[in-house]
């Protein structure tokens, strides 16, 4: 046990001494808040000039979130900088050579992220959903309604499973330039373009960002022209095969440091 505490204190000297990681997660909260509050100001305007049917269905909520699409670049740069980190700069090798149980490296440094990210993301989700709701005015909601309260809580965990989801491919990457090669067309540009044909919309709906987003929404096909339509799961389905994905990214990570020289 005195060993994991010396090994997380270091994991967490690392993190805070780089300037750029701390700096990533201040960013994800700032543009997902920023973003989020311009769209929810510009979605009360033109709510008069929604169609009858997008009334209906209009999601507060989930409009509230619009920004964290944006908010997870930043979230992703600091998933690939905390553990590409070690890498680019050689310090892998003494990390290892302190710390040669490499599950117990890999371990801790993810809790060291975890925790980090949580806090950030929680709080991110809940600033977001109250900035966009006053914002909102009379279309908005509370977080006593019907599932609402979940939402905003599975905004906060989406947030870290993007990170965790991260972490793994960097792993496995074990460069950053590769890492971000991967990740960014993946997720901003590849995964809206399988999500926008009919011919492979069904597959995209299982992708982690796609189906983790589930998660956000209260009402089901909600959030007018910001919606994610209905889906062949739940909110809690959606978040459960993301965190699939997380399992699958991290084990692949935990092979890749185990069987390859640092």
């Amino acid at each position: 046990m005195a060993h994991t505490t010396r090994v997380l204190r270091s994991e967490w000297t690392k993190v805070r001494s780089v300037r750029s990681t701390l700096w990533t997660l201040l960013i994800a909260a700032f543009v997902t808040v920023g973003l989020s509050a311009l769209i929810c100001g510009f979605t009360k305007s033109g709510f008069d000039d929604m169609s009858a049917a997008e009334q209906a269905t209009f999601d507060p909520t989930f409009v509230s979130f619009a920004g964290m699409s944006l908010g997870q670049l930043a979230m992703i740069a600091f998933g690939v900088l905390v553990v590409s980190n070690e890498y680019s700069t050689g310090m892998i090798r003494s990390s290892l050579s302190a710390v040669p149980q490499r599950g117990m490296f890999m371990f801790c440094k993810i809790a060291v992220a975890i925790a980090l990210v949580f806090v950030v993301g929680m709080a991110t989700s809940f600033l977001t959903f109250l900035i966009g709701q006053e914002l909102l005015g009379e279309h908005g909601t509370t977080l006593g309604e019907p599932n609402v309260l979940r939402a905003v809580i599975g905004g906060g965990l989406y947030m870290t499973l993007i990170a965790l989801f991260t972490m793994g491919v960097t792993f496995v990457m074990r460069s950053p330039m590769l890492a971000f090669g991967v990740l960014m067309p993946f997720f901003f540009i590849i995964s809206g373009i399988l999500g926008g044909v009919s011919a492979t919309k069904k597959f995209a709906h299982y992708l982690p960002d796609q189906a983790g987003t589930m998660i956000l929404t209260v009402e089901k096909g909600g959030g007018g022209e910001f919606g994610v339509g209905d889906r062949p799961y739940g909110p809690w389905g959606g978040l459960f095969i993301m965190v699939l994905w997380v399992l699958a990214s991290l084990l692949a990570g935990y092979l890749v440091l185990k069987k390859r020289d640092a």
